[in-house]
Formats: structure tokens, sequence, C-alpha cells
């Protein structure tokens, strides 16, 4: 990597005063030149796809365990899973317990699933394997605990599985300890090493706890809490059993005999799941603000005639929802005789199980299905990407040879896979990059400290790689090999004790020639760039592609309309380019006459994108604009290169029409049947030199202007006649002087004037 790249990695407050720095003066900066695509922290790895491959928080990618998917079930949410055993080694069956809808599954040792149990509840929220052999399972909201056959070969189901614990049926007047409510939601199941089974309940949060092996033994209420639920369980060295709870987000440790003390109060409302190393420190996720109450209760039709509302907590709530806590997830690390100390947090991620292997904590979550490796120094590792929303359950697979691995329950969609050491492949597929236009690909810089890896490279000129792509190629002499394209995706090989930090490629966009999109030329109309304040009226200019197709768009959304001051003895011309290598830009306009065969420069090395000029420069008659856009300012006059675009033809007219033969001839009264005035006959002609006549107008004495029809009523050509009556109502005596003043327009707005004047006249 270069120098800049090394150095803003070992220091983050640098890199981002630098980010910033570029973000504000990336609008100026030059796209000429070779740049470098680089991918060196684990936000920006975490955008491509690993298989088999780490990737570290400290922006490195390594070796990592093989996930797998097994099964996809027929079920939306697969909540907890089980590994069979055989003896103390992991005999390739698994169980899962699932909703939607709620089922035992298992999976055998050929692959091949069967339904073990089906209820009519809501979920098989846990199934655990007992010491005695059996399976038990957990539904909720109903509050049971069912005891499988695992190797039954019929489907089981509520009539006909023996039913070890039954919240709505516990009869605590039995009990050495009464309560007020009865539980009715099952969160975690645990056995002690005496094979008692511990069962942690919500509404209110209890732990009951109960030995199978004894035929109708009562459970028994062994821990109560004031908690509203009682969500995770685990077991410390001591055989002190381990809770978490939802409500206030405590941790209790309860001794053996019941007796309970509060380890820990998180932040956060829940407790999702615990975890204890070998040297007893306790892992603790938690999720949820403490500040708002949950979401509403979810409605669940249970049966024919049953509906209730259960209030889930938040974990399970922000998975039947697909939607992220909006304060993420923290893990807090308890030693005893310490204080407890944050030890990682994702803002985007819902930790729903925890889990150690090999001296590091799997946190498992979502909504992003990603699958972390947390060391007790808190850097941690992304060592799996999920085909599910939600990473929901863990189970270890008891297995002596490289240490075992897990098996993996997910939601959306429900599914089986599993996470092992098991030597495969250990590929990395980068994120692709899109250079916005044809490019060319240099050498590849890597970070020093690398090793026993292999790179390749794809390139291809439309987004999805699997679409009409190259193939993998390596790298030729630290070069990309692949052709020249928009896009280009990177490939790591790692091999054993593999590591691959930052990359970075280097490319040169191939110049692409500037494009002018559209242009437009507006007579009567002056623009001015600075930004001077128009008074009215005002002329818009828009580009008629604009309002035909709304689709289209350049200079990112510049096709509004553009005000300009009205004023016919100028003439605006405005257009709209592109560069797709986001060259700076340059324009030239030229101006070519009818019948004329040169293009006459107007104006150079312009950088707005409109332009306003006298249409008084150049005579009368039809005009073309010529716009040639150049993308020399980023590129030396050998590699420049430029687009063009010729207007619509235009006229330009700035000559008034030419009055002549103006008369007036005054006609007395003469004798009439009825009421008489005198009358004024006027007559005169029209012509303009280059465009039709519009329209005429006369006044009588300075009075209003009053419109005239041509002779023949259609006025279309560029002389016209005009005659006509106008009456006079003159009071009695002497007749006074008169003034006749007519204007005429061309079709321009040119106009021309010319009065006559009729002296006073006697009766």
């Amino acid at each position: 990597m270069n120098f800049l790249s090394q150095h803003l990695r070992r220091s983050p407050s640098l890199f981002a005063l630098v980010v910033t720095a570029l973000a504000v003066a990336a609008p100026f900066a030059s796209a000429q030149g070779t740049h470098l695509w680089t991918q060196s922290r684990l936000e920006e790895f975490e955008k491509g796809t690993p298989q088999g491959v780490a990737i570290s928080s400290d922006g490195n990618l390594t070796e990592g365990p093989s996930l797998i998917d097994v099964r996809i079930t027929p079920s939306t949410y697969v909540w907890s899973v089980e590994a069979g055993r055989n003896g103390a080694t992991w005999n390739g069956a698994a169980y899962m317990g699932t909703s939607s809808p709620a089922t035992v599954l298992a999976i055998g040792q050929d692959g091949s699933p069967v339904t073990l149990f089906e209820s009519k509840d809501v979920a098989v929220q846990v199934v655990r394997l007992g010491p005695d052999g059996a399976l038990y399972a957990a539904v909720l909201p109903s509050g049971k605990v069912y005891r499988l056959n695992p190797n039954a070969t019929a489907k089981q189901d509520e009539s006909s599985a023996a039913v070890v614990f039954d919240a709505a049926a516990f009869d605590e007047s039995d009990s050495k300890d009464k309560t007020d409510k009865k539980s009715h939601y099952i969160w975690d199941l645990t056995f002690d090493k005496a094979g008692r089974l511990y069962i942690a309940t919500g509404g209110p949060g209890v732990i009951y706890r109960l030995d199978p092996s004894k035929k109708d033994q009562k459970p028994e209420a062994f821990f109560k809490s004031d908690e509203e639920h009682i969500r995770s369980l685990a077991w410390d060295a001591k055989g002190n059993l381990i809770a978490g709870s939802d409500g206030s987000g405590l941790v209790y440790r309860i001794s053996p005999d019941g007796k309970g003390y509060v380890l820990f109060e998180a932040p956060r409302r829940e407790i999702t799941s615990l975890a204890v190393s070998e040297n007893g420190t306790i892992y603790a996720a938690s999720v949820g603000d403490k500040s708002r109450n949950p979401l509403p209760p979810l409605p669940v039709q249970g049966g024919a005639s049953m509906s209730i509302m259960i209030v889930q907590p938040g974990s399970m709530q922000a998975a039947n929802t697909s939607a992220s806590v909006p304060e993420g997830s923290e893990i807090y690390a308890l030693v005893e005789g310490k204080a407890p100390r944050k030890l990682w947090s994702g803002k985007d991620e819902i930790v729903y199980a925890l889990a150690m292997w090999d001296n590091s904590l799997i946190a498992l979550t979502g909504n992003r299905g990603r699958i972390f490796s947390i060391r007790d120094d808190g850097s941690y590792s992304d060592i799996a990407h999920l085909t599910a929303q939600q990473g929901l359950s863990l189970a270890r697979i008891p297995s002596p040879e490289n240490n075992g691995g897990f098996l993996i329950g997910t939601g959306n969609t429900g599914k089986l896979a599993t996470l092992l050491l098991a030597r495969g492949k250990h590929e990395y597929a980068s994120d692709v990059l899109d250079t916005g236009a044809m490019a060319r690909f240099g050498r590849v810089e890597v970070e020093p400290g690398s090793a026993h890896y292999e790179l390749l490279t794809r390139s291809g000129n439309v987004e999805q790689p699997v679409r009409g792509w190259t193939e993998w190629q390596p790298l030729k002499d630290g070069a990309v090999a692949s052709p020249a394209g928009r896009y280009l995706q990177w490939k790591a090989v790692l091999g054993e004790d593999g590591r691959l930090g930052g990359v970075g490629v280097n490319y040169l966009p191939v110049n692409a020639a500037p494009v002018v999109d559209d242009l437009v030329v507006a007579t009567g109309a002056r623009w001015s760039a600075q930004n001077i304040a128009v008074q009215p009226p005002v002329v818009n200019i828009a580009f008629p592609s604009a309002s035909q197709n709304a689709a289209i768009s350049f200079d990112g959304g510049a096709a509004a309309p553009l005000q300009a001051a009205k004023d016919r003895t100028a003439i605006t011309v405005r257009w709209a380019a592109h560069d797709d290598n986001g060259d700076d830009l340059s324009y030239s306009l030229f101006l070519r006459g009818d019948g004329e065969t040169v293009w006459r420069l107007l104006k150079a090395d312009i950088t707005d994108k409109a332009y306003s000029f006298d249409s008084a420069l150049i005579p009368d008659g039809g005009y073309q604009v010529k716009v040639v856009a150049s993308d020399a300012p980023s590129h030396t006059p050998a590699d420049a290169l430029s687009g063009e675009k010729v207007s619509e033809r235009f006229e330009v007219d700035t000559t008034p029409p030419v009055i002549t033969h103006l008369e007036a001839i005054f006609h007395p009264v003469v004798i009439c049947g009825g009421l008489c005035f005198p009358s004024i006959q006027v007559s005169f002609e029209a012509e303009d030199a280059f465009s039709p006549i519009a329209h005429a107008e006369y006044s009588l004495d300075a009075g209003p202007w009053k419109f005239i029809e041509p002779v023949g009523g259609l006025s279309d050509a560029k002389r016209e006649h005009y005659n006509l009556k106008i009456e006079l109502h003159p009071p009695d005596g002497k007749i006074s002087e008169h003034l006749i003043a007519v204007r005429v327009y061309d079709r321009y707005e040119n106009v021309g004037v010319a009065k006559t004047v009729i002296p006073a006249q006697t009766k």
C-alpha cells in the first residue's frame, strides 16, 4: 500500500480528518490521471463475499471456518438446534425447534429430514437432549415441555408426546414457595450434572427444576425473580446457574440451593444469551432500550376457540418483524472481583446466541446474518456470512477433531447450517468496483506483511458479475490481466496460514468524449451569470426533451427551467452536457446562417452552460448554433476529446416593418335616413423584409389602440394592405383637426409606426 494508506490505518483519527477533507474537496477535484481503489478496513471488506475467510477488526483477511448450508426447512425460524450424540462425539444427526409452523425436525446422519413432533403452538422455542437420551422440547405460549423419542419413526403430537412440565397446570399449593402468577413462556432449558432439568420461564420470570428420571415428581420453583422473563441460562465451573433476564437486563448467579445474587445490571433491557469461558469469565449479550416500552403484543391464533396476546422480549420481536433493534447489541465480560467491562458492541447487529470456541467468544447475530469471533482484548473477526437474515441458535458439535464446530439455526429463512474448522475453501471475493466508464487496470498494491495468498481478477461491462464477465485470471507481473471494462472484482485465495491486508487496484479511465445532451435557443431573452435579480416579465428556458420524457435527467437534475429576463434585443443559448469520466469541461459556441457552409466562432472557453448575446450583431435571417464541449481542462491537448450538438434552426429579425401609402380622407355627413356622422377612410400598406406581418393597430386622436384586420382578413404575408373606416362624433359647428396613428408588428414583435393629420373641417 502507499504511505498514506499505511499511515491512515495506524491513525484512525487522522483517517477521519482526511476523509472529511476529501469529501469537502471532492466536487472540485479533477477526474484526470490514475485512480487507486483501496479496500483495507473491516467495513470495506464486509461488502465482499467471504468463503472460509475471517475478516478481522484491524482489516486483515485470514483463514476462517467453513460455513455450509445443510438444509432449508419448511419453517420460517429455527429457534433452537441440538447435535445428536454417539457417546461423546457427534453422530451426524441434528434436531431443530422451529416456528411457522411449530415443529421439531430431525436431520438424520444421511441428511434426510423427519418431523418428530408437531404443535399447534406458536413455536417450539427450545430443544435439548437429556442425559437419559430423550429429547426435550419446550413450546410457547402454552408453556409446556414435552419428552420425545429422538429415534421415533412416527410423528408425535401434543396428544401422544409425554408432558413433563405444564406451567398452566402447575399446582403451586404443593410447592414450598408460592407465587401469585403462573408462567406461560419457556425461553431456555438446561441440565445439571445430576441430570435435573431447569426451565427458564416468563410471565413472571421463574426458573423451575425437576428430575425427569423420577416419575410423577412435581416441578419446584427453584428461583423466582421480579423480572418479567428469564431469557437465558448457563453454568459456571462451580456449579452455579447463571441466568439473564428481560426487563432490567440482570445477570444472576444462582447457587445450587436456589439463592440468587445479581452480578450485573446491563444498560440494556434484555440479556439474550450467556456464555462462560474456562477461566470463569461470564459473557452476556444485551439488547433493547430501557427508556422505551417493548413493541406491541403479538396477536396469536392458537386454535379454533383460542385467541391470546403474547409480549415477546425485544430480540424475539426483532426477528419476527425482520427489523433491526435501533441501538444494536452490547456484550459485557464479567470477571469475579473486577468491574464489568463492555467487550464489544454492534449498532447494526442483534446478538441471539453466544458460545465459547477455541478461547474466543462466538456471537451469532441478525439482522445481517453475521457470525463474529471476539477475543478477550476486544478485537474481533467477522468469520462467516449466513445466507439468511438472522442467526438465531447455536449448538456445539462434540468432536475431538479440529476442536469441533457448531450447528446453526437461522431465521428468514429457516435453515440449518454447520460451522466447522475442517479444511476447505478459503476464498474472498471483493465488492465490485464501478469506474463509471471504460477503464484500463494496472498494478495491484498489497499491504506489506501479507503472505500465502493468490489474487485473481475479472472484469465486465454490466454490474452483475454473472452476466458476460471474463473468467477469473491471476495477476500478471503484479498487474491486473483482465481486459479493460467498466467493472472490476478481485478474489483472494488463501493458503495455509494465509493472511492478506489492504488491497489497492490502480486504474485509468479510458477517456470518453463529452456528450452534449440537449440544446435550446431562446430569442428575445437575456440571461446573466451574476445572479442579478430578474425583473418581470421573465422567460423560462427549458429543454424540450425534459418535458417529453420525465425519465431524462442530465447535469445532476439541472434540467429545471432557466429564468432569463425578457429582452427582444437578445438571444440566449442553453445546453446540458456530461462526461462519463467526470472531467471538467469547457464549451465553445459557433454560428452558421442559412445557405452558409462555415461555422463561425461566437464565443470560446465558456464554463457556464448558458450564454446570451445581442441579436443586433447579426443580420436578419435563419441561423443554427453549435455547442462544442471539450474535456481539455482535464487532459493534455493530445488526449483531449470533444462532443458537439447543433441546435434547431431559429430566426433573427430585428428590423421593424415599413408603413407606406398612409392616406386618411375625410367624408362629411351625407343625407341619410337615420342618425349619420362624418367619417375618415384610412388606407395604408405594411411590408417587412424578413418575416410575415403579425398584426396592426390604429389610434384616433391619441386614444386607445385598436386592432385592424388586413384586407382579406388573414395576416400571413410579408406585405399586407389595410383599409378601414373610422366614424366621427363631433359637436355641432366647426369640426376639429384629427390625428391618425398606425403601428404594425411583425412576427418577432418589431414594430413600425406612422401617422397622418386631417386638418380641421367646417360643416
